[in-house]
């Protein structure tokens, strides 16, 4: 049976990326910094080692005897994309690893972006492919989950209200991060997705009037879109993501995304959004589900197992 190593594995994408692994029929190696990794009581675990972003000499080991490895950007993202791309890849080659998936968790662009969050996805998907280890990496938009995150989950469920920091212009392809998973559990089986690289998005390109629909229509009241400025959302991420944050960088973190989503709002390249049809035409084995679809199937409950920051 194929091992595939998960980095990143108790986060909420770990986590989908894992269930898609384990009903594909692959073994399944949890890696983690932590010694005690909260897998909300998932059954789909094989094995767990640990990891170190920040101790490279950890790599190698968690990695050993990995067919393939999955891996994904952190929010909080450490030293530099290229640096600690370069550093996974050699440590992947090194073992004889046969694919290495990445889940960028964001645009990447056709050319290095004009903005910090996009413009390091080139060297880094470059750095990837020049070490040496077999490489599929796929950016993914933006994920339906997040709407079940403390940024964003208790406004819907309590207050009856979508407070996100998307102007009403703005369209995106939201995916699930079921069918992120899905696509790089598709990727071990393709050999001609082997040194590529490609954009991936949900099926429908919705504008925040749509969400507000969708969402009334599940939960069966009116939701009410109250957009936040990128400031506010800022905001909200730091307090969401709380003691993971330092005190120190807090600031300098809000402030980050607050750029980000004015850059989102305002770029004309629509970094959101996906031709949905090119991925669907590059992965038909892949179903995706409609945010209808999606936000049917989760617990909205406060008592709900929710990875860090929900």
């Amino acid at each position: 049976m194929t091992l595939v190593s998960v980095i990143g594995a108790a986060g909420r994408q770990g986590l989908a990326q894992m269930r898609q692994l384990s009903s594909a029929g692959y073994k399944v190696r949890a890696l983690s910094r932590s010694a005690n990794p909260d897998f909300g009581g998932a059954n789909t675990v094989d094995e767990v080692r640990h990891i170190d972003l920040h101790d490279e000499s950890t790599f190698a080991t968690a990695f050993e005897g990995s067919d393939a490895i999955f891996y994904t950007k952190p929010l909080l993202e450490i030293g530099t994309g290229p640096e600690l791309a370069e550093k996974l890849g050699a440590a992947a080659a090194s073992v004889g690893s046969k694919r290495f998936v990445w889940n960028t968790s964001a645009w990447i662009p056709d050319k290095p972006g004009d903005h910090g969050a996009y413009a390091g996805s080139t060297p880094a998907i470059n750095a990837l492919f020049r070490s040496g280890t077999p490489t599929t990496v796929f950016g993914s938009v933006l994920f339906m989950d997040n709407l079940l995150t403390n940024w964003a989950r208790p406004f819907i469920v309590h207050e009856d209200r979508y407070v996100y920091a998307h102007q009403p212009h703005l369209e995106a392809n939201w995916i699930s991060l079921d069918d992120v998973g899905k696509c790089m559990v598709a990727a071990l089986e393709r050999p001609d997705l082997e040194g590529a690289w490609m954009n991936i998005g949900g099926p429908e390109t919705l504008k925040p009037m749509d969400v507000t629909a969708i969402l009334s229509r599940v939960f069966g009241k009116p939701i009410k879109y109250d957009p936040c400025t990128p400031e506010e959302f800022g905001d909200l991420l730091v307090n969401a993501l709380g003691d993971s944050v330092s005190p120190e960088d807090r600031a300098d973190f809000a402030a980050g995304i607050a750029a980000f989503y004015h850059y989102n709002n305002d770029t004309p390249l629509m970094p959101f959004k996906v031709n949905h049809e090119v991925v669907q035409e590059r992965l038909p084995e892949v179903t995706f589900e409609t945010m209808e679809q999606w936000a049917a199937r989760q617990d909205w409950s406060d008592n709900a197992h929710r990875p860090s920051a929900g």
